[in-house]
């Protein structure tokens, strides 16, 4: 996917994608794509509130698409909606080099008692 973190903690979390290699038949990013990156970074990000006693793992993930990209490289922003002892959400913003939104991705996360 060349998904590359920029920055993270539970409260904010950033990475880029390129567009070139995710994209679907029509020549665009693939909607899963989305997903995957923005999945990936709540994930990342619920996981740092999570540690060092509780894991996170994700209970429902959704996506809304704005707009497509054809080339390039896309930015995703993450940042906190509710950070709990028990469920974390986030809402992660999917950006094209012009700052234009594509798509938004929420997250809730569970975090479980480690073993």
């Amino acid at each position: 996917m060349g998904i590359e973190l920029v920055e993270l903690s539970a409260e904010r979390a950033v990475a880029t994608m390129p567009v070139e290699g995710n994209t679907q038949p029509l020549g665009v990013l693939h909607g899963g794509a989305h997903v995957v990156l923005g999945e990936s970074l709540g994930s990342f990000a619920a996981n740092v509130w999570a540690h060092p006693d509780k894991v996170a793992m994700g209970i429902e993930v959704s996506a809304s698409h704005s707009r497509p990209a054809s080339s390039g490289l896309v930015t995703a922003v993450c940042t906190a909606i509710s950070l709990g002892k028990s469920l974390t959400t986030h809402e992660i913003v999917v950006s094209d080099e012009k700052g234009r939104r594509l798509s938004t991705v929420r997250i809730t996360n569970y975090l479980k008692d480690k073993n």
